[in-house]
């Protein structure tokens, strides 16, 4: 794509994202929001079986996560490793093995999350730590969660999203996601956050329903 065309397209992005800002998505995408800042306060419980939906997101799609988390609930913190991984597995998951170890690994950390959340600590520094601390979690999946429950300033960066930013000429789109790649995309994203007068996580609510014509979580 030319320079001249690079530019186009991005007005073009930009314009589709404020015509939706004038609909009815608007009001779907802000409750969707409202909820997201009310989550922040349930319990430790409840905060860790976002973190497993989460958890269970990578390389799946994000319909079918929520449904096994309606489904598998509170045995997110219970079950046994085999246990788990046997009801994941029956649910239809592509890894059920993996992702068993991953959350019963992740328990270990399930007072300090909280204690996180709770301490005021800005959402970068959050991420990073569920980053480092947390098995299974990477760029991607911790902003998701940490969007799930009202943080504002990180951006989920998944194939929906680099397509959507690659089409209209903003990014080549990346091989591989690596930490430097991830954080330039953000930055293109906060750009466009700016531009739009969003916050990136209601930018991510709308980009996504430019590309899949849903609002999901």
């Amino acid at each position: 794509m030319t320079p001249q065309k690079n530019i186009s397209a991005r007005k073009n992005l930009t314009k589709k994202i404020l015509e939706l800002k004038k609909g009815e998505i608007r009001r779907i995408v802000d409750a969707r929001l409202k909820e997201f800042k009310n989550f922040r306060n349930k319990s430790t419980e409840e905060l860790f079986i976002e973190l497993c939906f989460c958890i269970t997101t990578a390389n799946c799609a994000a319909e079918s996560c929520i449904r096994m988390q309606q489904t598998i609930g509170d045995g997110y913190n219970t079950l046994s490793e085999e246990k788990l991984s046997a009801r994941l597995k029956e649910l239809g998951y592509r890894f059920p093995n993996k992702r068993a170890i991953y959350i019963t690994e992740a328990r270990k950390h399930k007072e300090s999350l909280t204690e996180m959340i709770r301490s005021g600590s800005r959402d970068k520094e959050i991420r990073d730590w569920l980053v480092k601390n947390v098995l299974g979690l990477g760029y991607k999946e911790a902003s998701h969660f940490l969007r799930n429950i009202g943080y504002t300033d990180l951006a989920i960066i998944d194939f929906h999203i680099v397509d959507i930013l690659a089409e209209h000429g903003m990014i080549e789109e990346p091989k591989t996601l690596s930490k430097n790649k991830y954080l330039k995309i953000e930055q293109v994203l906060r750009d466009l956050s700016n531009e739009t007068d969003l916050t990136l996580s209601e930018l991510d609510l709308y980009l996504w329903y430019l590309e899949t014509g849903k609002v999901l979580k």
